[in-house]
């Protein structure tokens, strides 16, 4: 092959080299790119939001019943074990004295058929459960004694300690709702606010009735909510959709203005509830679609594409 024919072809393979790499580059360029930032929208909701608070209260039975000897003498029997719910008039102990066992072995000698014990019934004079139980069967006992305690079943209570400057939200409340620690949601009643406040915490006792279909234990601690206000027609977005400065103090929204543009919205919040958050202004209609995901660092105006609607 001459010189001059191998000096052609290579200038041929690197013209053709060339215009592969132009062209492939014009197509590159030519590929159109999406700049717009995929999002999640929601629509706004109406309805009713309240705000409260939540605070402790411990169960207790205010009044307790205390089952004391009625003579000296000995017990003969004991009818009854720690914690057993007693009813009232249920006997729970038997006593018998010296005295009454000489006189009886007297009698029961001028005649047979005068059967005479001697045996004196001591009863629950209140329906509840057993607390304490101070003797046992031979035991001797003096008169007025104290044989056992009985937690009066028609006194058990939540007890509410109520921060004094929260007492205007529940003196026009007469019920309240209770969160057991298993999840169990309780009505209760208020029955009673006791006249005096802790001196250091500055907190009243508030009792509080509840209607259970089971037993509840006593110092059982129940979550009780406090309604400070309620709003019935309040407008709210969920807490994604509500965006903040470093400061806190300015809040606004991401709102739709068609179907691939989203502004920004100055807000003002009013009621938080869960995930929830009332938006006091501007005055938002039921229609409006507003960003809760992808809309955290975007512009005052930008340009999105919507992925999914909540």
């Amino acid at each position: 092959m001459s010189q001059n024919l191998k000096k052609y072809l290579f200038f041929l393979l690197v013209f053709i080299s060339t215009s592969a790499c132009h062209k492939t580059e014009k197509i590159v360029e030519e590929i159109p790119v999406d700049s717009r930032t995929p999002v999640t929208v929601t629509s706004v909701n109406e309805g009713e939001m309240q705000d409260f608070l939540e605070l402790n209260a411990t169960s207790a039975f205010l009044q307790k019943s205390f089952v004391k000897a009625t003579s000296n003498g000995y017990l003969q029997s004991v009818s009854t074990k720690l914690g057993e719910f007693v009813a009232v008039n249920k006997v729970l102990f038997t006593l018998k004295t010296k005295e009454t066992q000489g006189l009886g072995n007297i009698l029961n000698g001028l005649d047979s058929t005068f059967k005479f014990s001697g045996i004196t019934k001591i009863s629950a004079t209140q329906s509840g459960y057993i607390i304490q139980l101070n003797h046992q069967n031979g035991d001797y006992v003096q008169d007025g004694e104290q044989l056992a305690a009985i937690n009066e079943i028609n006194s058990f209570v939540f007890l509410l300690d109520l921060p004094y400057e929260l007492r205007p939200y529940i003196l026009n409340q007469k019920s309240v709702k209770l969160t057991m620690p298993d999840g169990e949601i309780l009505t209760g009643t208020i029955v009673q606010m006791m006249p005096t406040v802790d001196a250091i915490s500055q907190t009243e006792s508030v009792a509080i009735k509840v209607n259970a279909n089971h037993q509840i234990p006593e110092n059982l601690i129940a979550k009780v909510r406090i309604v400070k206000k309620t709003k019935m027609n309040a407008i709210s977005l969920p807490k994604k959709a509500i965006l903040t400065d470093e400061t806190q103090s300015n809040f606004w929204v991401m709102k739709l203005i068609n179907a691939s543009t989203a502004v920004k919205i100055p807000i003002q919040k009013g009621i938080e509830l869960g995930e929830r958050v009332e938006i006091l202004s501007p005055k938002f209609q039921l229609s409006d679609k507003i960003l809760v995901s992808g809309n955290y660092g975007l512009p005052d105006t930008a340009s999105v594409k919507i992925e999914k609607v909540n």
